[in-house]
This record gives structure tokens, sequence and C-alpha cells, in this order.
């Protein structure tokens, strides 16, 4: 590991080489953009790197509209990293299939790509390619960049278009994603909780203390009891023993409102060890709207309370 420098702290780790979905995510967001971006292997190097302090902050893929979530980061957030979520960064997926110039989309016999590049695109393949085999790589770029110093002629890959003419490949199809709308949403790695924004959601992991009838319910009816949206609960193996569950959890609200702090109290105290992952801005451009009403209700509600308080009478 090399030395953290002062450069290295001001970077942002993110899963490499140069052409991910990942990059364009991170470039996406103009305060990034500005940082150097460092690209790292695979989506366990950028957690080792934002928790050992050399990076100030990492960007890694957590789920697809296609495919559901990235099992690996989920096992990094649940399990590993000492990391918090600053912020969700939403992408648009359109993936292609190219090749090496001069191969012929006849001759095409394995297909290299990203696990969840080679799922997003299962009816192309079926139609297209129904005899040929798949190869997983720790990125879409990473394959582009296997296939264009490779001297196989049936080799093809899926990646982005971008990605492809970065490497110098010939694009046989695009848009082969099964699905016209196709999203990522990527998260930005760090240490801390971004103050609240009005409009901001909150991930947890609960390890039930013990399994038992109506034990889920009963962490459930904390957030249902204080009228708490949830907008996500996907259950991962702790990895200790086989029927053995733990429970990722994403909620509306930052940690900082009383009515989650309170909920997170009472989970925590009568249910589950909790593991906290983050209070972060919600992403989209309906998240930004909301936040902008949200901080000028605010506003005018302080503004109010200010002029009603104004007229309590003093002490005569």
């Amino acid at each position: 590991m090399t030395a953290t420098t002062k450069a290295s702290k001001k970077s942002v780790a993110y899963l490499g080489p140069k052409g991910t979905f990942c990059e364009a995510a991170t470039l996406s967001q103009a305060d990034l953009a500005d940082l150097k971006l460092s690209p790292q292997r695979s989506i366990s190097d950028v957690f080792n790197a934002v928790s050992s302090g050399d990076f100030k902050y990492g960007v890694v893929p957590l789920e697809n509209t296609i495919e559901g979530s990235v099992d690996v980061t989920l096992d990094n957030l649940a399990f590993d990293a000492d990391v918090q979520i600053q912020r969700e960064i939403d992408h648009d997926i359109s993936l292609c299939i190219a090749t090496r110039n001069g191969v012929k989309k006849k001759d095409i016999q394995i297909i290299v790509s990203h696990p969840h590049a080679l799922a997003q695109c299962q009816a192309y393949f079926k139609n297209a390619f129904p005899k040929a085999t798949t190869r997983t790589y720790d990125s879409t770029a990473s394959a582009a960049q296997y296939v264009s110093k490779s001297s196989d002629k049936d080799l093809a890959v899926i990646c982005a278009l971008e990605t492809a003419k970065q490497y110098d490949l010939e694009i046989i199809d695009s848009k082969i994603q099964d699905k016209a709308k196709n999203q990522t949403r990527f998260v930005l790695l760090g240490k801390g909780i971004p103050k609240p924004t009005g409009h901001d959601k909150t991930s947890i992991v609960c390890f039930q203390r013990s399994n038992r009838p109506g034990s889920l319910l009963a962490i459930l009816s904390e957030f249902a009891a204080r009228n708490i949206d949830l907008t996500k609960l996907e259950s991962r193996p702790t990895k200790e023993g086989l029927g053995q569950y733990c429970f990722l959890i994403d909620f509306i609200g930052h940690v900082a409102d009383d009515l989650v702090s309170d909920c997170l109290q009472h989970v925590r105290t009568y249910h589950a060890d909790v593991k906290f992952l983050g209070s972060y801005p919600v992403a989209g451009d309906a998240g930004k709207e909301k936040r902008a009403n949200t901080s000028k209700a605010w506003k005018d509600t302080k503004k109010w309370l200010s002029e009603l308080r104004a007229n309590i009478e003093e002490d005569k």
C-alpha cells in the first residue's frame, strides 16, 4: 500500500479501469469531477481505499433496475468496511456489444463483461448469440481492455459505447439491454454523516439477536408505528451458518430527525444489533425538487414561528 499523501486525500477511488460506468457516474457530479480520480481493480479495493484513509471518497455500484443489487457492495457495507454512504448517484445505462476490428458477428463465440452487464442482456443473447458462452470480469471496461489486446477472433464485449470507442473496438449492436429504461444507482463512500437536506434516506443493517417467529415483524413495526417509509428491505446471509440472515433496510429520513433517532433507539434496544450505513440525500431530479420545496417550507415556517414568538408577553 502506498503512503497516504495530501493529494490522495483529495482523490476519489472508483471501480476502474478508465471507461467504466462508475467513472461516468463520478464525472456526472460537478464537485467530484474537479477532484483527482483514481481507478481501482475491484469494488472491494475501492472500499479498502476509503476505509484505510488513503482516499477521502469512493464510488461503487449499488443496484441496477434490471438485475437488482450488487452483492459484493452490499457485503462490504454490511460486514467489512468502516465507511458511510455520502450520497446516491443515479446513472443511465446503455449497453453495446463490440469486438476488435475485423471480427465478424458470425464468428463470436465468447462474450465477456461484468456479471451485471451480462445479466442485463439475456434476451439479446438468446436471440443473437444462443450458442455463445460468457466470461466475467471485474468491470465492463476491464473486459473491453482485455478484448482490445486479445488476438482471439471469437471474442466480444458488453460495455458502454464510449468505452468501446476508447479501446478502439468495433460496435456490432447498440442498446442491447433487456429494458429501454436501465439505470444503475451508485453510492459515494466516505467517513462521517452529511447534514440533513430535507429529503434524505438512511441505510442500516439489522442483525437479529434471536431467530424467533415475528422477530422481523417486530423490527418493521417500529418503522410503521412512526409512519417512516421503507424504500428497501433485503436479506443477506450472515456467513455464520445456513439459514442465518441479516436485513439491509433503507428508509426515508435522516438520523438527525427525532422520529428516526427514536426508531433506531428502539430497534437497537429491543430487537437487533444495528450497523449504521449512512444518512444521505435522495438521488434524482425528484429528490432535488423535494429538497428545494422542503427548504422553502422550512424557512417560511421558521419565519412564522419567529413572528409568533415575538408576540409572547414578557413578565411585568
